[in-house]
């Protein structure tokens, strides 16, 4: 996994693309005559509040089933939920309806707009290439609650969800429920829980204080799992391909709406048909 201090790359890649609409607004503007640089700049940053506001709220509605049966998720904007194709047609929107009569102001922010999308799209497809060749997934020797050793690499051929967690982490006992809950969803899926650190009595005693039922709970107590992952933090999950092909990653809490999602683009699966139970 990549990223900088505690930001995903993903978040990392939305900030960049950000500086380069505000620099590259700027420096238009600063060339044309009697605009002044803070105007497009202060012009920017309201349609990137805007264009997030209408992206965070459009995820919401898409996810709408999940988000209403846990309210307290919709301000959770860690787990990456954003609809970010309607937040750049909100934030054209509000700049080209802010310069009716400012053309030439509309000229340099419209750049700047369009600088950052092209910086986004290009770290996209540089963070494609990179997960192309990141890990597949490991051959790791852990053990199940009861003892028996496992091999990770017998999960290949499905899709795997791999969740690496703690008992002492907050963020990881919080996201406990949603696994539950997708492995019921996705049968095909193979949801993979790897506490790190801890014994079997504390990860036991964890689950049945929740009430948690868990089909693959793994231990790891010399934490293998996280040095192969590069992992940077708990709660990390990764997600592999039927292929053992490392297809996406997630630092920190994820919420059931961002984990379909992940799940129904990165390995394809069809939507299921009416409400999941």
């Amino acid at each position: 996994m990549i990223g900088i201090g505690p930001f995903s790359i993903q978040v990392v890649t939305v900030i960049a693309a950000i500086l380069v609409a505000w620099m590259t607004a700027r420096i238009v503007s600063r060339r044309m005559p009697d605009m002044p640089g803070k105007a497009a700049g202060s012009m920017i940053l309201d349609a990137v509040v805007w264009g997030l506001l209408a992206a965070r709220l459009g995820y919401i509605a898409q996810w709408w089933e999940e988000y209403s049966a846990a309210p307290k998720s919709m301000i959770a904007i860690g787990d990456g939920g954003f609809t970010w194709w309607l937040g750049v047609l909100v934030a054209v929107a509000y700049i080209w309806r802010r310069t009716r009569s400012a053309r030439t102001l509309r000229v340099s922010v419209l750049g700047g707009v369009m600088a950052g999308v092209i910086v986004w799209i290009l770290a996209g497809g540089v963070l494609a290439l990179f997960l192309r060749s990141a890990p597949p997934l490991p051959d790791l020797q852990l053990a199940t609650l009861d003892g028996q050793s496992v091999s990770l690499r017998e999960y290949a051929g499905r899709p795997v969800v791999l969740n690496l967690w703690a008992s002492w982490c907050p963020p990881c006992r919080r996201e406990m429920p949603v696994f539950e809950q997708a492995q019921t969803q996705f049968p095909d899926v193979a949801f993979v829980l790897i506490n790190q650190g801890e014994s079997t009595q504390k990860a036991q005693a964890f689950l049945e204080s929740e009430g948690l039922s868990l089909t693959d709970v793994l231990l790891d107590p010399a934490s293998q799992a996280m040095q192969a992952m590069r992992s940077r933090g708990l709660p990390t999950t990764v997600f592999f391909d039927a292929q053992g092909r490392q297809v996406d990653a997630h630092l920190g809490e994820i919420t059931l709406p961002s984990l379909k999602d992940k799940i129904l683009r990165r390995f394809d699966l069809p939507p299921k048909s009416g409400k999941d139970k």
